[in-house]
């Protein structure tokens, strides 16, 4: 990554002046942001007019035991969320793709639909016109102060991650079983 500078910053109050880049792209990470809307406020906001972004994440499951396991675990919004957070922050011209790996057939029997690609353009200059009220501040020390509480949170979202990461080997050893 020779010439590329890494700059580490919070996805929901960006480091960088408005309308400045023509791209955005968050892959993987909105999953993990407390105030999505806020953070694609924020992707709005810097970007230049006619600047266009691009957003993939996970999506909410339908399946009884994936719902359980996702609220555990992290975000995992609904297509028709995502849509809405685009449009209310401004952009146009969004649009939907969702993605998965070439085993995944699509089957809602397992609750899933992997992920998606959500893209929009913003038109005018400026911030976000969905006016948001400051950002909350809380410490650490509030959030993790209960042991009993955090111990549980890590027990159950490992559990989740477990289920997730085991889900997809099914499939792929189920497509590689029996093939479409």
């Amino acid at each position: 990554l020779a010439g590329v500078t890494i700059i580490e910053g919070d996805a929901e109050d960006l480091p960088f002046p408005t309308d400045s880049y023509d791209r955005y792209v968050s892959a993987g990470s909105i999953e993990y942001w407390p105030d999505p809307q806020r953070g694609i406020c924020e992707a709005y906001r810097v970007l230049k007019p006619g600047g266009k972004a691009c957003m993939i994440g996970p999506v909410y499951p339908t399946h009884p035991v994936s719902c359980f396991f996702s609220g555990l675990w992290m975000l995992f919004p609904t297509e028709e969320e995502y849509k809405l957070w685009f449009e209310q922050a401004g952009f146009e011209d969004v649009q939907i793709l969702r993605i998965g790996p070439k085993w995944y057939r699509g089957v809602r029997r397992h609750g899933l639909i992997m992920g998606c690609s959500v893209t929009g353009v913003k038109r005018a200059a400026g911030a976000s016109p969905l006016d948001l009220p400051a950002k909350p501040t809380e410490s650490r020390t509030e959030l993790n102060s209960n042991p009993f509480k955090v111990a549980l949170r890590l027990l159950l979202g490992t559990l989740a991650g477990f289920y997730y990461f085991v889900l997809p080997i099914y499939m792929w050893v189920k497509d590689k079983v029996w093939p479409k």
